[in-house]
């Protein structure tokens, strides 16, 4: 059975990571979009594990520990994302993985990401690669997404919205479900 380690970023208590009118704690968005992830996998079949927790901020090293130590087949980390200090013009969804991944983590990524696009509607600002903690240190196929910008004022009232959680909920979903089956 498919093990997938789904992780809302960050956590509760994490500093900065909030809207500037403060209405948004990034968490709060991470967290409702991963459990719906949670529930629309697990209803296919697959087992879901969640690195995170509700009442503190779990450290990095502790999650992709915890991943490998699971064997896991795909950790998909949740975000939204945040540019400078106040509202901007910054926007777009964009999904991320190790500059030195894999093959699998490259379908993955790239599944995940066309289907985000598709599902949301947002502008498209790419696949790249980055040195993040919970890419580099996993030992399984590894994403992060980025669900649109908590300091662009449009995306930022998608982002407290349900509606849109569950759009980004159903997308992360179906790639991970296409990754899955083109394995």
């Amino acid at each position: 059975m498919t093990l997938i380690i789904l992780d809302a970023g960050h956590g509760p208590d994490t500093p900065g990571k909030r809207t500037p009118d403060g209405k948004l704690r990034e968490y709060d968005f991470n967290a409702a979009v991963a459990v719906l992830v949670g529930e629309f996998l697990t209803k296919e079949g697959m087992t879901i594990k969640y690195t995170h927790a509700s009442t503190h901020d779990v450290a990095l090293g502790e999650r992709t520990a915890s991943a490998n130590r699971m064997r896991a087949d795909a950790f998909v980390s949740i975000h939204a994302n945040a540019f400078g200090n106040g509202w901007n013009t910054a926007q777009g969804i964009e999904t991320y993985m190790y500059p030195q991944a894999s093959k699998s983590s490259a379908v993955l990524a790239s599944a995940v990401h066309k289907s985000l696009i598709s599902a949301c509607q947002r502008p498209d600002r790419g696949v790249k690669k980055a040195d993040f903690a919970v890419l580099r240190d996993t030992n399984m196929p590894a994403i992060l997404v980025e669900c649109g910008f908590m300091s662009n004022q449009t995306e930022a009232t998608l982002l407290q919205s349900k509606t849109y959680q569950l759009q980004c909920a159903r997308a992360i979903a179906f790639g991970i479900l296409c990754w899955e089956y083109g394995r």
